[in-house]
């Protein structure tokens, strides 16, 4: 269920690229089979049959007339048969628009870099990078010995790509180990201490249960171990013979027990170290900065714990570092024998404390270092040698701050675009005194920069991501506003759009984009896909709605549990605003979000549907009523913090009065399109299609309403390079379409 989770495990490994079958006993299995098409000819959109379904809670009964359309097992034919009904019926409605697709997509995928890299960084006595071959779908992830080699310049720079002039040694071919898969998604990728040994993890169901494979660097040849049912990840002890990994619950996918594995010996002979009994958390595993700790970091919506063992001693047990308390976040970096702890301990926005590790399990003796401020939050910080580095958001801007532990004094880098992202990037040492960090813009392509910390702003290009054709960021232009919503709350919102395409008359179309859960903040960053929209006059706006984190986390709060109907609020008066001062014509406005965002799409349609003129829902979570009662859906425990508990009336009520699922009514909506993923473990492919059943019962116009079923995929869409794209130039097809942009 969750689309995103936040974290506050700011510890890093900076290693590598951070990358029931219902038994429906209703009596109805005749009406089953005869559920589905409507006409065989595609030109009438399937009809669900309605199985009425009783749901009673609360004193409040609910009559679910899809429920059916839920089969664990995704094996059931009558179900099956509707999902290909429904994909039939896509295909035959969107055959207008499949040409302006096959432009679109032409154009997304021939702005990339065929041959793109990342920036090498050193680890130990390698450098480390992945690159992509022209025509494949999946990286190569290589490393090389030797110097690297950079131009060196001062302030902004023009791109400097850089070279590595030693043997190239390929560690992990994915196109090979995708080859043959419909779905191929790359977990976690580590390097044991030594350097011989790579672990990876693979997802062949876009399920997210991963089985870990092991490889001899130097030979190639794949070990035997295999372990099965994990995250993805490996964190490797300084012994380069035990790994730590995490197993996921079978059913619920919650990953909720820590094993250790010794090389050489089967799965079954794993030593289980923990297990965690609160199916309201997450559990994740790290290493410091220093590698001489294994970090396992426990995290619910509202509280954390981090607890630890020392790397070189795998054989102990993981000790927490300062017990969990209902409502207290932290997080801690290593530096010697001091920890510096990011927490929410008396500071809404976070402050920065540090003790050493006698001291950290009382509160009493942490020393200050940051004080919390009511408008910045503290976001992450990154420890090295001589230096503290602190990133932080203020008014929703990006700032990162440096901290030199001697006399020199502290400064802030400086960033020039009205709205941009920056942040901490790979700083794989911490005896280092480079920082890397990663820039982007609307109209600036990410950007990875170096600074000499020595040389205050002596900064250098290591590289900029290409953008292929004739685009040029002169001719675009971003703002940043802010609109005031019904209650007085000031709403940032991100814009961009083509400078010779635009006139503030009313006349462009308005792409509108929102999120708005778990803290997550939508950065305004580059994304090369929109230039598709904006070369053809569409304004592009990112409402930075409450449920966010982009004015701190008090914005967050005021956006989910019983605040959550801001969010729909902050979206829709966005929309009026943006229209009324001249950004966008009322009559073609679109709307996009995805996940959590497709749960803000569903509410704005229930409530402001006349605002919009087509809308995408992309895996939309809009059944949260039932998904939150039922335990057995994968994560719905977690969630209890974000959305409440509907096991208690005050959270049933809420969450009933804005579940878009519930609160459908007989009106008219705008052209949807609506996507899902039939393996999707976050959220089920049954609540889409539930939804869009009850949409094509209740709509009273004769907009289109069209659902795609990607039968192969998950959460996350396509997997490659290239085919994720197909799913957004089938968005934008959709919308241009029906605006006769085409």
């Amino acid at each position: 269920m969750p689309r995103y989770r936040r974290s506050f495990s700011d510890f890093r490994l900076n290693l590598l690229f951070v990358p029931l079958i219902l038994s429906l006993s209703l009596g109805c299995a005749d009406t089953l089979r005869e559920t589905s098409m409507k006409h065989a000819d595609n030109l009438l959109p399937p009809v669900a049959k309605k199985v009425p379904f009783e749901l009673n809670l609360h004193g409040v009964k609910r009559v679910d007339d899809y429920y059916w359309l839920r089969d664990d097992s995704r094996k059931s034919p009558q179900i099956l048969a509707h999902l290909e009904a429904e994909n039939r019926y896509k295909t035959a409605q969107f055959s207008p628009y499949e040409p302006l697709q096959k432009t679109l997509f032409d154009e997304l995928i021939g702005r990339l870099d065929k041959d793109e890299s990342s920036v090498p960084y050193k680890w130990h006595s390698h450098w480390y990078s992945r690159r992509y071959q022209q025509g494949f779908e999946y990286p190569v992830i290589v490393r090389s010995r030797g110097e690297i080699e950079t131009q060196t310049s001062h302030g902004l720079t023009s791109s400097a790509d850089s070279q590595l002039h030693h043997h190239e040694q390929v560690l992990l071919d994915v196109n090979v180990r995708a080859n043959g898969h419909d779905f191929y998604g790359l977990g976690g990728v580590s390097i044991s201490y030594d350097e011989s040994k790579l672990a990876f993890g693979e997802d062949t169901l876009s399920r997210r249960m991963y089985k870990i494979f092991f490889k001899d660097i130097e030979s190639g040849a794949l070990l035997d171990d295999v372990l099965d049912g994990t995250d993805g990840g490996a964190v490797w002890a300084n012994d380069n013979q035990h790994v730590f990994y995490i197993k996921k619950d079978q059913q619920t996918l919650l990953g909720n027990q820590v094993f250790r594995h010794k090389l050489g010996t089967e799965q079954s002979q794993d030593v289980l170290v923990y297990e965690e009994q609160d199916d309201t958390y997450y559990i994740s595993l790290g290493k410091s900065l220093d590698e001489t700790r294994i970090l396992l970091f426990h995290e619910s919506t509202i509280t954390s714990e981090v607890s630890m063992l020392e790397a070189d001693k795998p054989l102990t047990q993981f000790k927490p570092l300062l017990a969990r308390e209902e409502g207290h976040e932290y997080s801690v970096s290593k530096l010697g024998d001091e920890y510096y702890i990011l927490t929410n301990w008396q500071a809404e926005n976070f402050r920065l404390m540090k003790a050493n590790e006698s001291q950290i399990s009382d509160k009493s003796q942490w020393q200050q270092v940051i004080a919390a401020a009511a408008d910045t939050r503290i976001e992450d910080i990154l420890l090295l040698k001589d230096y503290l580095i602190v990133q932080t958001r203020a008014q929703g801007v990006s700032q990162i701050e440096v901290r030199p532990f001697g006399e020199q004094a502290p400064y802030l880098l400086a960033f020039n675009d009205p709205a941009y992202v920056a942040g901490l990037d790979i700083n794989a040492s911490q005896l280092s005194n480079k920082l890397r960090i990663y820039y982007s813009s609307p109209t600036t392509p990410e950007s990875i920069y170096e600074y000499d910390l020595s040389k205050p702003m002596d900064r250098r290009l290591l590289k900029q991501e290409k953008v292929l054709g004739d685009f040029d960021s002169e001719r675009y232009q971003a703002e940043r506003l802010f609109i005031t919503a019904r209650d007085g709350a000031k709403v940032p919102v991100t814009l961009v759009y083509r400078k010779d395409k635009f006139t503030k008359d009313g006349t462009n179309p308005l792409y509108q984009y929102g999120y708005g859960a778990y803290g997550h903040t939508v950065d305004p960053d580059f994304d090369s896909s929109a230039i598709s929209l904006l070369d053809r006059g569409v304004v592009y706006a990112i409402a930075h709605v409450r449920g966010g984190e982009m004015l701190g986390r008090p914005w967050y709060d005021s956006g989910r549990m019983l605040n959550k109907q801001h969010s729909f609020d902050d979206f829709v008066d966005v929309t009026k605003a943006l229209v009324a001062q001249g950004y966008g014509d009322s009559k073609k406005v679109l709307a996009a979000g995805g996940s959590a965002g497709g749960l803000l799409m569903g509410g704005v349609i229930n409530q402001a549907p006349e605002l919009y003129f087509a809308v995408a829902a992309h895996v939309p979570f809009v059944d949260i009523v039932t998904t939150m009662l039922d335990e057995s859906i994968p994560l719905t425990t977690n969630e209890y913090d974000e959305w409440g508990n509907p096991n208690e009336k005050v959270y049933f009520d809420y969450m009933l009065s804005y579940s878009p699922y519930d609160q459908m009514t007989r009106q008219a909506y705008p052209h949807l399109l609506v996507t899902t993923g039939l393996h999707d473990s976050q959220v089920q492919y049954f609540e889409p299609a539930k939804w869009v059943a009850k949409l094509r019962d209740y709509k009273t116009d004769d907009n289109k309403l069209l659902f795609h079923i990607d039968m192969e995929a998950g959460h996350g869409g396509k997997s490659g390079r290239y085919r994720r794209y197909q799913d957004t130039a089938q968005e934008y097809a959709f919308f241009l379409g029906l605006l006769g942009l085409n």
